[in-house]
């Protein structure tokens, strides 16, 4: 063992010693010194906000997020609409005196005008689309609201001498339906598309409660006797009463009804009348219901059994008597009374609704009927005789609704489907 030990160590050493000399053979025969072998430089790497990718290069998402556009910083603030425009004057400051005296003289007693048609005849021009409703301020009989479907109420002071735009409404972030005068001062009350109903102080331009639903609201009714409780109808059918001093639904009306298409209250102020679309359904005894007020419960509802949705209901001022638009181009007439009979032997018919929301309107003292058109004209309808007095070719298009004065008997105010509002005796 000794030996085979002695054996392996001696070949070792022998290797040790033939190897240092060749190491120190290269060393001495190289004339210049020995290069270092430095680590490789790493490529450049890429700036993914300074250069452009490489065709064909895979990038992940993190790198394409980094190489998303930044937003451009904005050197000043993008202006919010303000929801109260003021271009004009609510006061009747600067309205002729001829007109002011008729108006204040009217409204104690119903004399006979005498200012010429030109000077009460006004043109009011405001609204970029549709005009879905107007309304006369009884209060303050100068002024005429109106609704467009370009989200915005405008207020008119009708016979104003400057600014006949008093101001503009932009409560709304859509389209607004209808739009009602309270009887108390200058509140406002208007609903639309964003399924909201807004009572807005005109004088202040502030408003002052909003009533939120969850369906667009289509159609807004005060109550006669009290201006604190209004209706609302909508899309899915449901009618509330609602009480502004506490802000919510005092009673609910549900009967599983199509779209609410309008409410009216009786002379009494204790029953209602709602119209509503019953195109989708097999029956049209729903068209039109009478309910109760308070008990919440439908008095009748096979007023109308025809296969026609009304769009529009109205109340005679003094007799017991309502009107209901129809989309059979005609203006039915039923009784307010039990059990709420549908005339067979007389109608008005000579205007056509062509399925536009084509609205209708009695005059202060019931003797005429006054209705929109599709052809854009506005069909005055004797009362009794239900014959054809007058026709008003007024707008290029369809003429959607109508409103008598609340104070001047034979000034009438109108508005069409091209946005056009017309005020003319």
């Amino acid at each position: 063992m000794d030996l085979l030990c002695n054996a392996y160590s001696n070949a070792s050493d022998d290797d040790d010693d033939e190897e240092q000399p060749k190491r120190q053979r290269v060393s001495l025969s190289s004339s210049n010194p020995p290069k270092r072998h430095l680590p490789l430089p790493s490529p450049p790497l890429f700036d993914l906000e300074t250069q452009a990718p490489i065709p064909g290069r895979y990038i992940s998402k993190r790198q394409r997020s980094l190489m998303g556009p930044t937003p451009a910083s904005l050197p000043y603030p993008v202006p919010v609409p303000s929801p109260f425009t003021l271009s004009g004057s609510i006061s009747d400051a600067d309205i002729h005196h001829s007109i002011l005296s008729l108006l204040k003289s009217e409204a104690k007693s119903h004399l006979s005008p005498n200012v010429t048609s030109e000077k009460l005849s006004a043109t009011l021009c405001g609204h970029t689309k549709a005009v879905n409703a107007i309304h006369w301020s009884s209060t303050h009989a100068h002024l005429l609201a109106s609704a467009g479907m370009d989200h915005t109420v405008c207020i008119w002071n009708v016979w104003s001498r400057n600014q006949k735009k008093a101001c503009v409404l932009n409560f709304h972030n859509a389209a607004v339906k209808d739009v009602k005068w309270s009887h108390q001062g200058f509140f406002l009350l208007s609903c639309g598309y964003d399924c909201t109903s807004r009572l807005i102080d005109v004088e202040k331009g502030l408003e002052t409660q909003v009533f939120r639903e969850d369906q667009i609201v289509g159609v807004i009714k005060f109550h006669l006797d009290n201006s604190n409780l209004f209706l609302s109808g909508g899309s899915k059918g449901h009618i509330k009463l609602w009480d502004v001093r506490i802000g919510q639904v005092v009673h609910n009306y549900n009967r599983n009804l199509g779209p609410i298409l309008d409410v009216e209250f009786t002379r009494n102020g204790n029953q209602f009348i709602s119209s509503s679309d019953v195109s989708h359904s097999n029956v049209s005894e729903n068209a039109i219901i009478v309910w109760d007020v308070s008990r919440q419960v439908p008095l009748s509802n096979q007023v109308y059994a025809e296969a026609y949705t009304c769009p529009c209901v109205r109340r005679h001022p003094f007799d017991s008597i309502f009107v209901a638009q129809s989309n059979g181009n005609y203006i039915a007439i039923f009784t307010t009374t039990p059990p709420y009979r549908l005339n067979k032997y007389k109608r008005y018919e000579s205007h056509a609704v062509s399925g536009f929301p084509i609205k209708c309107n009695f005059s202060l003292d019931g003797k005429k009927l006054a209705s929109g058109s599709s052809d854009g004209s506005i069909y005055l309808y004797d009362y009794q005789s239900s014959k054809v007095v007058e026709k008003i070719k007024a707008h290029d298009q369809a003429c959607i609704d109508v409103a008598f004065h609340p104070v001047i008997p034979n000034v009438i105010a109108s508005c069409s489907w091209d946005g056009s509002i017309l005020v003319f005796e």
